[in-house]
């Protein structure tokens, strides 16, 4: 199963390929798409992403996960984030999101089980 194609990026607006739904934040896996609700995890700004906001993402089998920070990369990654995203043994990707969503459209063109959390704005 295929990673879906990110088909359209602008800000506070992303469009998944083959899904009818516009997202502010989404994730993305083989398979599906679905938003980045940051209220289910508490999630903002401050305390940053956090593992439970990429848990879904990494158990859809992907081997690269992309975390895009926004487009002024507000949204920061902390370490310990980082470090259990490895531990899973899933490289990891942290990017400004135009960038993010390049780089996962590459990957997703290279048939990489790849997933990915994008945040369209700040």
């Amino acid at each position: 199963m295929l990673s879906p194609e990110i088909a359209s990026l602008s800000w506070g607006h992303m469009k998944v390929k083959g899904c009818s739904s516009a997202y502010k934040d989404c994730k993305v896996w083989p398979g599906g798409s679905r938003a980045w609700d940051w209220r289910e995890t508490g999630t903002n700004h401050h305390p940053w992403v956090q593992p439970a906001d990429l848990e879904e993402v990494l158990q859809k089998g992907v081997n690269t996960l992309v975390i895009g920070r926004g487009m002024n990369e507000a949204l920061q990654v902390p370490s310990s984030t980082l470090d259990f995203v490895r531990q899973k043994g899933v490289e990891v990707k942290v990017l400004q999101t135009e960038q993010a969503v390049a780089e996962y459209n590459n990957l997703v063109g290279q048939g990489v089980k790849v997933g990915g959390v994008f945040h369209s704005t700040c």
